[in-house]
C-alpha cells in the first residue's frame, strides 16, 4: 500500500510540474524569409530546443497566419512564437493557439485587436526606412538595395547585406492594411528586444509596444535586423522565455 501511496504522490507532482517548452516557431518580417533566422538557430539548438522557421508567402496577413498556425500545429508540445518586425502583427494574431505559451518580439509591432501595422507609429518620425520602400505593378513592395545597406541591416557585413537585398521577399502592401481580429499578447506571457537603432521601426515605439505589453525587455545596439547582428542576445532571450513559459499540465 505504501508504495501505491507514493506512486500516487508523484503522479500528482508531475500533474503539477510545469510542462518543459521544447519548441520554437520563428516568423519573419517583410523582405524577408526563414533565414533570417539562421544565426539565432544554432544557439537555440545547442540549448536543447527544438527551432523551425515559417516561410511567410508575404502575400497577406491571413496567408501569413495561416503559414504560421500549419507550423505551430505541427509541433509536438508546447510553443514559443517567435515574430520579427511585421511577424509580430502574425504571432500576436496566431498566438492564441492553445500550444503557443509564450510571445517574442524581435524589432517587431504589436498591434492590438483591431489594428493593421500601417496605423501604427504615426506619432513618431517616419523611419527612414521608409523611403527606400518600392511597389511594382501587382502591389508588392520591395526595399531598395540602398534601404537594405542604410537602413534595414547597417550592422551586418556588406556581403550579408546584399544577400539580403537579393533573397527579400516581396511583400504585399496589403499586409499592412489588414487589422488584427486577436492580440495574443494580452492573454500570453510575452518578451521583447528592442533594437536601439532601428532604422525601420521607430526605437521607442518599439520601447511603447513593450511597455504597454509589459513585456520583459532587453534592449540591443542593433539594426532592424537584430537576430543577425546579435544573435546570441536574441537567441538567449528565446531560451529563457522556454523556461518560464512553459504551463501547467
Amino acid at each position: 500500500m505504501s508504495v501505491l501511496i507514493l506512486l500516487g504522490a508523484l503522479l500528482a507532482a508531475g500533474t503539477d510540474a510545469k510542462s518543459p517548452v521544447k519548441n520554437v516557431v520563428l516568423v519573419h518580417g517583410a523582405w524577408a524569409d526563414g533565414s533570417s533566422w539562421a544565426k539565432v538557430i544554432p544557439f537555440l539548438e545547442a540549448a536543447g530546443l527544438h527551432a523551425v522557421a515559417v516561410q511567410n508567402p508575404l502575400t497577406s496577413l491571413h496567408d501569413d497566419v495561416a503559414a504560421t498556425q500549419r507550423a505551430i500545429a505541427l509541433q509536438d508540445g508546447p510553443v514559443i512564437l517567435v515574430g520579427h518586425s511585421y511577424g509580430g502583427a502574425v504571432i500576436s494574431e496566431a498566438g492564441t493557439d492553445p500550444k503557443v505559451v509564450g510571445l517574442v518580439y524581435v524589432a517587431a509591432f504589436a498591434p492590438d485587436a483591431g489594428q493593421a501595422v500601417g496605423e501604427l507609429g504615426k506619432e513618431f518620425p517616419p523611419a527612414p526606412g521608409a523611403a527606400e520602400i518600392r511597389p511594382d505593378a501587382s502591389g508588392f513592395l520591395l526595399m531598395t538595395s540602398k534601404g537594405i545597406e542604410e537602413d534595414f541591416a547597417q550592422d551586418i557585413p556588406k556581403p550579408q547585406r546584399r544577400i539580403l537585398a537579393a533573397t527579400q521577399g516581396p511583400t504585399n502592401g496589403a499586409c499592412f492594411g489588414a487589422k488584427l481580429t486577436n492580440a495574443a499578447w494580452k492573454s500570453k506571457p510575452n518578451w521583447y528586444v528592442v533594437a536601439a537603432n532601428d532604422r525601420m521601426i521607430a526605437p521607442d515605439l518599439e520601447r511603447q509596444f513593450a511597455k504597454t505589453m509589459k513585456a520583459k525587455t532587453i534592449t540591443v545596439p542593433s539594426s532592424h535586423v537584430a537576430m543577425l547582428s546579435h544573435a546570441q542576445k536574441v537567441a538567449q532571450l528565446i531560451i529563457d522565455a522556454a523556461k518560464g513559459g512553459g504551463p501547467a499540465d
